[in-house]
């Protein structure tokens, strides 16, 4: 089976679209898939990432309109010695009029997708998020498109599926944090969430800081740790799932990580580092699995140490937190996406 994957990263929309392909296309590959990445050359990309998982990259330009994207796309696939089965595409910024010209040279279209905006022509519509109104994607998927839907598909690297059979039960005390806004944090977040975690003078506290490779203001945050007690600094982590199985509450963004720390028992204040992320994280605080501290551009110092101190105070509602956000996630929605894609070449 030979599978190409459209997604892009950059320093502008951030790395989980690329990090998500590449666990479903490790999924695919194990099954004896070929899977091969179509993604532009824009600042902050992943391409030697990609690379790096063994994958073969076409790479497009940078900062090219969508019409040539696609002509450009369509070439390179026309050019390839053999045929194309499946087509993922994650892009929010590609809809139908991108998808439908495929299908002439491919057999089917996967399609990952979130905001629930714009109308596809897919064969699978996968929308791992949590949102109870299971009828957003009518009119905008074909009829016989197959949908799914929920968090049980959340697309996670095999890392924390093995971390979550080792975790150790825990009292809800917090003695480790983790402040982790995304791979790329463009927005510098993580500055503000630093420094009102300094204000907190806890010394029994330790906080770990994560940062992607591509962070812009990483030198700064590093200056800023070395100043704030008792902090550490991880950049490009190659161990992500250990680090967090091993804290106790984590600040975080609203984007893929968010099923990871679910996955890993880990309670969480969310701060929504994009537009697209309010409805879903909303959704989560209302239902109690998440503390939701608002949208970036309105955090403050005092407003984040006002959604985490009654988390340090009240041990029983983390370890609450923990339970009820593990059940939400369990690490094997790679394997149920990438059987359903089987499932789907067989049928063909």
């Amino acid at each position: 089976m030979n599978i190409s994957v459209r997604a892009d990263s950059s320093i502008y929309i951030g790395t989980g679209h690329i990090m998500r392909c590449l666990a479903l296309s490790d999924a695919l590959r194990s099954r004896g898939a070929k899977v091969d990445f179509i993604t532009r050359e824009e600042p902050g990309n992943l391409i030697e990432t990609i690379k790096d998982y063994g994958f073969e990259v076409h790479a497009l330009p940078g900062n090219i309109a969508v019409e040539e994207d696609a002509y450009l796309a369509y070439a390179y696939l026309k050019s390839l010695p053999y045929s194309t089965d499946h087509l993922i595409v994650d892009h929010y910024g590609l809809d139908i009029k991108w998808e439908s010209p495929f299908r002439y040279i491919v057999k089917n279209i996967i399609v990952l997708d979130e905001p629930a905006n714009r109308s596809h022509d897919c064969d699978i519509l996968l929308d791992q998020q949590y949102i109870t109104r299971k009828n957003r994607y009518q009119n905008l998927v074909p009829d016989n498109c197959v949908q799914l839907l929920g968090p049980e598909y959340a697309i996670l690297r095999p890392e924390f599926f093995r971390a979550r059979k080792n975790l150790q039960e825990k009292d809800g005390k917090v003695n480790r944090l983790l402040i982790f806004m995304g791979g790329v944090d463009s927005k510098n977040i993580t500055t503000i969430v630093l420094k009102a975690i300094g204000k907190l003078n806890r010394s029994d506290i330790k906080t770990e800081v994560v940062l992607g490779e591509k962070n812009p203001s990483r030198n700064e945050i590093i200056k800023l740790a070395e100043r704030t007690f008792n902090t550490t600094v991880h950049v490009n982590v190659k161990n992500m799932a250990d680090l967090m199985s091993h804290c106790d509450l984590v600040i975080g963004a609203g984007g893929t990580n968010t099923w990871e720390r679910c996955c890993l028992g880990l309670p969480s204040v969310v701060i929504a580092t994009a537009a697209n992320q309010i409805e879903v994280v909303n959704e989560l605080s209302k239902e109690g699995y998440v503390v939701y501290a608002g949208f970036y551009e309105n955090i403050t110092e005092q407003s984040l140490l006002e959604n985490i101190c009654p988390l340090l105070e009240n041990p029983d509602r983390v370890k609450e937190l923990s339970i009820m956000v593990k059940e939400l996630v369990d690490g094997a929605g790679a394997d149920r996406v990438a059987d359903k894609i089987f499932e789907l070449n067989y049928l063909n």
